[in-house]
């Protein structure tokens, strides 16, 4: 009887990027710790892996990233003044980042490419299959995307990412997919990918999304894989020889999703992140969507 793969414990979130998109803010504040609502973008992600069973994150971060670990560690005088004045429900949001997870990192000496961040974090992952989360896309914390990707690899094996439907104008901004079916809804098997095709030249319209649970033999392909576009190692580069080529840790498969997703490098996209988000917590949303309908219905009509 042969045994299943091994469990997905490890998750990985490449962060060493400039963010020059949000120039000037990130011109001294990491992209990743910049506010949704109250919380940095890079907590979204963090309690994304941890809400699907992965509490091992490693960051691969860069120069000027010392923000991130300074918020996922103690902060003792902070503390210390919060228990002094019996304010236990801040200090709970305080130790809430560092009680998350087990969070490691690794610098990436050379921007060299988000296939190049994964290659970085070969010696903490090993032998395991491992997830990787990109930042800059956010999950709504309602959708379970990143346990149903776990499932998949738990039951076939390989690699599996996450696809969307981002239309045919859009479709040269990521990753696209070539796709057949894996004989049932929501769930295919990928044949082939291209790095941000140009228009008329997209396989489909199905993009890569920011979110992978990966075979660990994609360490050895992408220290075989030379720079791609843009002078970068490029992960889909790497995926593509996998998916063409099962033997090499089995056969690449994604799920297909259609919940919320927000492309948070892009500044209209992060303020829908930060107004969607906020009309839905208890504490602040029944205030600001009786203001934001106000706002919709009179100042914009003004």
């Amino acid at each position: 009887m042969t045994a299943p793969p091994p469990r997905v414990r490890k998750a990985v979130i490449p962060a060493a990027g400039l963010g020059t998109r949000f120039l000037p803010a990130t011109k001294a504040t990491p992209k990743e710790m910049l506010p949704i609502v109250d919380k940095p973008a890079i907590q979204y992600v963090v309690e994304e892996a941890v809400a699907a069973g992965l509490d091992d994150v490693l960051m691969v971060t860069g120069r000027g990233k010392r923000a991130l670990e300074d918020h996922f560690d103690r902060n003792a005088e902070l503390e210390a003044v919060l228990t002094g004045k019996g304010d236990t429900a801040r200090l709970d949001l305080v130790r809430a980042s560092t009680d998350l997870a087990t969070v490691h990192y690794v610098r990436q000496g050379d921007p060299r490419g988000l296939g190049h961040a994964v290659l970085c974090a070969a010696p903490h992952v090993g032998a395991e299959p491992f997830a990787v989360l990109l930042g800059d896309n956010l999950i709504d914390p309602a959708d379970p995307l990143l346990s149903s990707m776990t499932a998949v690899r738990e039951e076939l094996g390989g690699s599996v990412i996450a696809l969307m439907d981002v239309g045919a104008e859009h479709i040269n901004r990521y990753g696209c997919a070539a796709v057949e079916s894996a004989g049932r809804d929501g769930l295919v098997r990928v044949t082939d990918l291209v790095e941000k095709p140009e228009a008329g030249e997209a396989p489909s319209a199905l993009a890569v999304i920011g979110r992978y649970v990966l075979d660990p033999a994609v360490f050895e392909v992408l220290a075989k894989t030379e720079p791609g576009r843009g002078g970068e190692i490029q992960l889909t580069d790497a995926l593509r020889t996998m998916a063409r080529d099962p033997e090499i840790g089995g056969p690449v498969h994604a799920v297909v999703f259609t919940g919320h997703r927000y492309d948070t490098c892009y500044r209209g996209e992060y303020l829908r992140a930060t107004v969607r988000l906020a009309c839905r917590r208890e504490d602040v949303g029944p205030e600001f969507r009786t203001w934001l309908q106000t706002f919709v219905a009179r100042d914009l009509a003004a």
